[in-house]
């Protein structure tokens, strides 16, 4: 099924490569441009144009013959376009990872990148630019706009969703060796991201009624302590089944399950804030179908796994028109989350997580900078300490890229995005510049050393 799928989104998006005759996808990408001739078009919509343009203007025939193939390749791209709108709307499932993206990643499939990928990674990215980063201001680290205006303020008034809540965390987090108490803004809860769901238009086009879910990534002092609590802990979201080898990193749980009770737009944890809404939302379209898509960036895509998790586990997505709804992790740059227990237990409720990572990116290799998977296992044999080892969840899109002038772009969504829209050429850098990484990446190592022996 997954095979016929891919073959369906295939003949959509390579159709706009085709007027006359075959052309293969290893000379001509979606973005070439396609010649095309009257002898190419239909014989009545040709006789039309030609008349018309030829008793209004009396133009040359080579005038006439450009005008005509300008109009026809305008109804060429509105025909491509359905195709490709059809096609997603009959495989969504497997867009969704219904089949683990078998023969969509290597190479990345154009449809899922830029009506899944890129996509979803520009909803994220609205995270970023609604984010009120001003001291001054009365909305500080907090949303910009009301719920109704924050896509359109950021440019994203075609995004076809229409966001539904705010979503606020509060990291519960100390300083290290005790000094100075609590973090001055530790507890203190801030806009971490938003939900979504797709409007009647977009759910046609979709196939489905998507709830979407976006997180952006690490801003606050607090968080970016949250982010170096890289001991393990249960993560225990089933009461009924708390399933102790389960665990994850203390610090993203932490961000997902602590209160603030005295927040100005909080009501509970992250945790409880999601929940809710999300399972409102499945119960007001319970007569569709129904996909859950969760997106983040860096810290964003740990609470986003996080989120998957813990909706199937309990069940929450159990229940659908068509069986159980979906759930689907689009992660940018981030890090591990848990450990092989946790993996193995997000495979076997079927959460399905895409990760688009840099290479360069050392987000992407933490926590578990030593002990990872490489550490878990020798010749396919466990080793006693793989509980303690942390694991990457999901199938990764794996890019190569960056720039000796601006070293902090390989974690940058903007990057992300530009570099998958680019066609994901690796970029070159210089060996002098790359020094700077590898002490940051011994401090890291060192550091979570000093972890494991309890320091």
């Amino acid at each position: 099924m997954a095979a016929a799928a891919v073959a369906r989104l295939t003949a959509a998006t390579t159709c706009r490569m085709r007027v006359s005759g075959p052309v293969t996808a290893a000379t001509t990408s979606a973005a070439s441009p396609v010649t095309v001739t009257l002898g190419d078009l239909p014989q009545q919509k040709r006789s039309a144009a030609t008349a018309t343009t030829t008793t209004s203007s009396g133009g040359s025939p080579v005038v006439v013959e450009k005008r005509a193939a300008a109009a026809t390749a305008a109804e060429e791209e509105e025909v491509e376009e359905a195709a490709a709108v059809a096609a997603l709307a009959s495989a969504w499932r497997e867009v969704q990872g219904a089949g683990d993206w078998r023969g969509m990643v290597e190479p990345l499939h154009p449809l899922l990148r830029d009506e899944v990928v890129v996509r979803y990674g520009e909803l994220v990215a609205a995270c970023y630019r609604a984010f009120d980063l001003d001291p001054a201001s009365k909305r500080y680290l907090n949303c910009k706009h009301g719920k109704k205006q924050m896509l359109p303020a950021v440019g994203m008034a075609g995004a076809g969703y229409t966001v539904t809540r705010y979503i606020y965390a509060a990291p519960d987090v100390a300083l290290p060796f005790g000094v100075g108490g609590r973090c001055s803004c530790a507890g203190k809860s801030r806009w971490i991201g938003y939900v979504a769901v797709a409007s009647n238009r977009e759910a046609a086009r979709l196939g489905r009624r998507d709830i979407l879910v976006s997180f952006r990534g690490t801003v606050t002092g607090s968080e970016w302590l949250a982010n170096f609590m890289s001991a393990l802990s249960p993560a225990r979201f089933d009461p009924a089944d708390p399933r102790p080898d389960v665990r994850v990193e203390s610090g993203f749980l932490s961000l997902y399950t602590s209160d603030d009770l005295s927040g100005k737009f909080t009501c509970g944890s992250c945790r409880n804030q999601l929940l809710s809404e999300v399972t409102r939302l499945i119960d007001k379209y319970k007569h569709d179908d129904v996909s859950i898509t969760l997106a983040g960036h860096s810290m964003g895509s740990s609470l986003a796994i996080l989120l998957g998790y813990d909706l199937a586990e309990l069940g929450l997505n159990r229940g659908g028109r068509g069986g159980a709804i979906p759930i689907t992790v689009f992660s940018f740059g981030g890090p591990r989350v848990g450990n092989l227990e946790f993996k193995r237990r997000c495979d076997e409720l079927g959460v399905k997580v895409l990760r688009v990572a840099n290479a360069r990116d050392p987000v992407t290799r933490m926590p578990g900078v030593v002990l990872n998977e490489a550490a878990a296992r020798v010749f396919r044999v466990e080793l006693p300490w793989s509980k303690a080892c942390y694991t990457h969840v999901g199938v990764e899109v794996a890019l190569d890229f960056f720039k000796a002038s601006h070293a902090a772009c390989v974690h940058d969504l903007d990057a992300y995005i530009n570099h998958l829209l680019d066609g994901g050429a690796a970029a070159s850098a210089t060996t002098t510049t790359l020094e700077s990484w590898r002490w940051q990446m011994a401090a890291i190592r060192a550091g979570e050393w000093l972890q494991t022996l309890g320091i």
